[in-house]
């Protein structure tokens, strides 16, 4: 039987939405883990992410309210906001997947030369110090500094970033195929007729 009722398309929705509530109190936990047990000290980074969690926590919500209540106006926005969320992630994504080596390079040395608390949680967790070359005049917080028997920080990162890339960029389309089926459903929920309200009755 077709998904085409009233009720299936809100029961759809309504799903949609507690995994989207799911994920952000994932991303909002993991953040919170991270810095609970001294893994990321940069505060920047911790609250971008919770900053995304929260923003995805009131999306969802908003899309919930709206799928419960058949409401025009929330749901309406909820589609509108949802559309542009979809455009950046599938954008953001693709960027990931298409990336090469070479760029990938680059990317990573102007993080590294832009983040100077990030640049310590690399160091002390890869235990290396420096980015392209080993520097002991420069300060680290590795554990390897006090020999100065160091590995520069760019072949390990380079090791795992594409990697990490592939699985990002992976991640994002998948949710960014979510959002549109998310972003459909809206539109045709938003045009069905609630069979318990008055029949003569205008949406």
């Amino acid at each position: 039987m077709v998904c085409g009722g009233f009720a299936c398309s809100k029961n759809c929705l309504c799903a949609l939405n507690l995994l989207y509530t799911l994920v952000s109190l994932l991303l909002i936990g993991i953040a919170a883990w991270g810095i609970g047990f001294g893994l990321i000290s940069s505060f920047r980074v911790v609250g971008v992410a919770i900053a995304v969690g929260i923003f995805l926590f009131l999306i969802a919500l908003v899309g919930l309210i709206g799928a419960v209540k058949h409401h025009q106006v929330l749901l309406f926005f909820y589609m509108i906001i949802l559309l542009l969320v979809f455009i950046v992630q599938f954008s953001v994504s693709c960027a990931c997947l298409a990336l090469n080596k070479e760029q990938q390079s680059q990317l990573l040395e102007v993080g590294w030369n832009n983040t100077n608390s990030a640049r310590t949680d690399i160091e002390r967790n890869l235990n290396c110090c420096g980015f392209r070359v080993f520097d002991p005049n420069e300060t680290c917080s590795s554990d390897c500094f006090r020999s100065h028997q160091c590995q520069p920080c760019a072949p390990i990162i380079e090791e795992y970033s594409g990697m990490v890339l592939r699985f990002v960029g992976g991640i994002g389309l998948f949710f960014s195929f979510t959002e549109i089926l998310g972003v459909w459903l809206t539109y045709r929920y938003r045009n069905q007729k609630d069979p318990r309200a008055n029949p003569s009755a205008f949406l």
